[in-house]
């Protein structure tokens, strides 16, 4: 039920063996790599329930393996739909137009990929008057896109998966003569050789007491890097 005028939404996908940040194989083993992914999504899933400025959505996928996020969605009152779409960018515009046709006003989506991403960096979309706000990852994608009062068309033809992601994106809000903010600059963990910076970083995060993955951090002290 529709409480706020924003939405947040997670972009995620069933932990299950073999299905999940398979560029961490076979650097560190499957059972390992589930166990980690199932950490940042826990920890993904506790941030956007601290984002007081939006109804909480999960985008989960596969479509037919979502019972997964149910007492999650009981818990944490987060509402769970299923991605749908042929490619990310189709996805993510279905997601944008259905959150839109409930009557959002803002909608953000971001993904389970960074979780030492801090919360103000989320807020901040929210407090963008722009039509549109991107926050650029380090590997020239994106962690998050927002969107104001509508959705334009950005995600066609964008050659996901490259390293051309955010620069073809950007292209397409000039095109459709969009207004832009850009976020900070964060980064994902998809190879394994960014597991070492995630490390390192969340452990300074909690020794100087800012707010760092719990889960994520835990379990990371736990193997071998």
């Amino acid at each position: 039920m529709k409480k706020k005028s924003n939405a947040l939404v997670l972009f995620a996908r069933t932990p299950r063996i073999g299905k999940v940040k398979t560029r961490l194989n076979p650097k560190l083993p499957q059972e390992t790599i589930l166990k980690l992914y199932t950490r940042f999504l826990n920890d993904s899933i506790e941030k956007i329930s601290r984002i007081v400025e939006s109804d909480h959505f999960i985008a989960g996928f596969p479509e037919e393996d979502l019972a997964y996020f149910d007492n999650v969605s009981q818990e944490k009152n987060i509402s769970v739909f299923p991605q749908s779409g042929n490619d990310l960018g189709e996805k993510m515009r279905n997601a944008f137009d259905d959150r839109f046709n409930e009557g959002y006003e803002k909608v953000v989506i971001i993904g389970s990929d960074s979780p030492s991403l801090p919360l103000e960096n989320i807020r901040m979309a929210f407090h963008s008057e722009k039509d549109i706000v991107i926050g650029p990852s380090a590997d020239s994608g994106y962690y998050l896109i927002g969107m104001n009062r509508g959705r334009i068309e950005v995600f066609e033809g964008v050659p996901w998966g490259s390293d051309a992601v955010l620069s073809e994106t950007l292209k397409r809000v000039q095109i459709a003569r969009a207004s832009l903010e850009l976020l900070p600059v964060w980064y994902d963990v998809d190879e394994f050789q960014d597991l070492a910076l995630l490390k390192t970083h969340v452990k300074c995060l909690s020794y100087s007491g800012q707010d760092f993955p719990k889960e994520t951090l835990e379990f990371l002290e736990q193997i071998e890097l």
